[in-house]
């Protein structure tokens, strides 16, 4: 028996998630585990780092499996990727041991909140980003973002339906990069995240960019504890997956 862990990239626009679901949806999951069955003959089960919500992008999930085929490593990639649809693809596929689980073994997760920030809209950005017509003050979305770092019960940003134990993360980052003229990009990295944070976080630091929430509440709003307390839930298609961390 090998273990394989997969880095993959999608477009998830098209998905009604990572998360195998009923038909007819359609999940990343999925149509991996489809084409894998079809190449193995066998049928596997995929473990992802992330359960990204319908929407979501990534650009470097973290999937694994094992099985008992001997097709090499590079074999599995070339299979896999011309089976796949044209919106995800393997980037990578590694050896690992055969008990390996992405979710478990993940100590923390990459993700990138994207918004196209001018009056015009983008043809070309509008799959991943989330338009705002209006000047971004960024200065006071970073001071209400820095709020947020470190350790802390993040309920306020925690979305209904949540299975986590506890609501207890760290926030390692949450930086806002300037990625292309009109392109604000906010970067968050974590333990581990809740269900809707990124996007909650987004959404919240988003109003008081617009200037309708200011950024020195940010904190109370968090020690509340209370989703009411928080902005909106920003839409899933600015939502990137960037990099799973197995190692700190």
């Amino acid at each position: 028996m090998r273990g394989i862990r997969l880095t993959l990239e999608y477009d998830g626009t098209d998905f009604a998630g990572w998360q195998r679901q009923p038909a007819p949806a359609r999940s990343v999951q999925q149509v991996i585990e489809d084409a894998l069955a079809e190449m193995t003959g066998v049928r596997v089960i995929l473990r992802g780092a992330g359960r990204t919500d319908a929407g979501v992008h990534a650009r470097a999930q973290v999937a694994s499996f094992a099985t008992e085929s001997a097709i090499p490593l590079p074999g599995i990639m070339r299979g896999l990727n011309a089976m796949l649809p044209r919106d995800v693809g393997v980037i990578d596929a590694v050896e690992v041991t055969p008990e390996l689980d992405a979710r478990r073994a993940a100590r923390g997760k990459h993700y990138a909140y994207r918004l196209w920030n001018r009056p015009a809209r983008s043809p070309l950005h509008a799959r991943w980003s989330w338009h705002i017509l209006h000047p971004l003050d960024e200065a006071a979305m970073a001071e209400a973002a820095a709020a947020l770092l470190g350790e802390h019960d993040f309920s306020t940003f925690r979305a209904a339906g949540c299975d986590a134990k506890h609501p207890v993360r760290v926030l390692r980052r949450a930086e806002l990069v300037r990625e292309e003229p009109h392109l604000l990009a906010i970067h968050l990295e974590a333990t581990a995240f809740l269900r809707g944070m990124a996007r909650i976080i987004a959404g919240t630091l988003v109003e008081v960019g617009l200037g309708r929430r200011p950024a020195g509440r940010v904190a109370d709003d968090l020690a509340a504890r209370d989703r009411s307390r928080a902005g909106r839930t920003a839409p899933a298609h600015g939502l990137t997956l960037e990099r799973v961390i197995f190692e700190v």
